[in-house]
């Protein structure tokens, strides 16, 4: 409970009341009978706020939000009486948020809305805590400052709307809009898929000479990517995925990337999974085919965090071959740094006793940037020198691996998407797996 500034400006007055009648302008008695009359009033008025209803809310938002997508939030206002309030929601912290606080007239027997915007910045589970409104007192006197319901949690997911935008599209088409471009090779693939007629550009070992002959022209196998294949996605949750670029984290980059990727694949009539070890323990979806597995791993990769932690890869890659026994490939997303590279070969090496392993090393753009500028002064030589410096002990660790016959991809986190698609489409079309 606040004085509002009508009120100071009554205190005001009333010493000003005082001064004068100490100088003998007014009577003495005129400032206790001031002073009492403002006492009464202000009493009045704050026994009549604190005998208000608190006014009803209610807010409308999905539950389900996506990161880094503007939403709007509207809040509806009932009470039994004229009100004149200020609104302000709890929202959750670090969300950017426009349109708050706002000040709203409720009538009697009508609903106020009011609406504002909120951007998740952060997946996981976020609360609503409730609404802070100010009341005014009927002669706006005084301010009260009202915790109301109701309060609200929402689950705040990756962004899946290109994921959306996909689904309008073949498989094939869907893999050129984030920038994955194979050479087709028309007819050819691992699993026979039909006979049809010869056309030109068919290759000699296409042609079925029993059908060709029963029918008199030439007949061609037409052949497709093997389907039912597997593909496990795994993304490093470390410290070393806590780099950020374009307003969002390398994990939630990598992890975009991942959907991305296990989308086209389940379209592909593939089975994908997801794997990914934290402080809280292991997340594992096992691979499945059909487009349902997507909900599967939204639901189990909404709240994953990195962490500042060192990140253990053969005890995760020791976890993935436990729970994976059948062939398949695994997708490894993470930074690749030199001081990593034993642990990470000795992971990579278990992994390919059964499985076919590619690793993708998300590299900082800042840092092709760095070597861009030019040089001025001998602080700018050391900084160069040191970018330098790690980028070739990064190639080395790359080149290490290549000698184990990895596949490795050294991308930027915008090119990471298409990388990976790129990358498991070649797979497909070679029948590597």
């Amino acid at each position: 409970m606040r004085p509002a500034p009508l009120l100071l400006v009554m205190l005001l007055l009333w010493a000003a009341v005082g001064g004068a009648a100490v100088a003998g302008w007014l009577p003495l008695w005129s400032w206790p009978v001031a002073g009492g009359a403002i006492t009464l009033l202000a009493a009045t008025d704050l026994l009549r706020l604190r005998l208000q209803p608190s006014p009803r809310l209610q807010r409308q938002l999905p539950d389900v939000l996506a990161l880094g997508v503007r939403r709007t939030v509207q809040l509806q206002v009932e009470s039994s009486r004229s009100q004149h309030l200020d609104l302000f929601d709890l929202v959750p912290g670090g969300w950017q948020c426009d349109g708050l606080p706002r000040r709203v007239q409720v009538r009697p027997g009508t609903m106020a809305s009011v609406a504002y915007h909120v951007q998740p910045r952060q997946r996981g589970e976020a609360e609503f805590a409730g609404v802070h409104v100010r009341l005014h007192s009927p002669w706006r006197l005084w301010r009260q400052r009202r915790l109301l319901p109701p309060a609200l949690k929402v689950r705040v997911f990756p962004n899946f709307a290109p994921l959306a935008r996909f689904a309008v599209f073949s498989a094939e088409q869907a893999s050129r809009l984030v920038g994955a471009h194979l050479k087709r090779r028309r007819g050819e693939g691992t699993d026979f898929h039909q006979m049809r007629e010869y056309r030109v550009g068919d290759s000699l070992r296409q042609i079925d000479w029993k059908s060709t002959s029963r029918a008199g022209r030439l007949i061609s196998r037409e052949y497709q990517d093997e389907r039912n294949q597997q593909v496990v996605l795994m993304i490093d949750t470390g410290r070393r995925m806590l780099a950020s670029e374009g307003g969002l984290t390398h994990f939630d980059h990598a992890l975009n990337a991942a959907l991305v990727v296990g989308y086209l694949a389940l379209r592909q009539g593939d089975g994908a999974g997801l794997f990914a070890r934290t402080q809280q323990g292991t997340r594992w979806v096992a691979p499945q085919r059909g487009l349902g597995t997507l909900q599967q791993l939204l639901q189990a990769s909404y709240d994953l965090q990195p962490h500042a932690v060192a990140t253990d890869f053969l005890a995760a890659a020791t976890a993935l071959t436990q729970r994976q026994p059948r062939r398949a490939l695994v997708m490894l997303v993470t930074n690749v740094r030199d001081e990593d590279i034993d642990d990470l070969l000795g992971a990579v090496r278990l992994l390919q006793r059964r499985h076919l392993v590619c690793v993708a090393s998300l590299r900082e753009q800042e840092l092709e940037q760095a070597l861009e500028v030019e040089v001025d002064g001998p602080q700018q030589a050391a900084q160069a020198a040191a970018v330098a410096l790690y980028l070739e002990q990064r190639a080395k660790a790359h080149d290490a691996l290549r000698a184990e016959k990895v596949m490795v991809l050294d991308v930027t986190a915008d090119a990471l998407p298409a990388a990976l698609v790129q990358r498991y489409l070649a797979v497909k079309r070679e029948g590597l797996l």
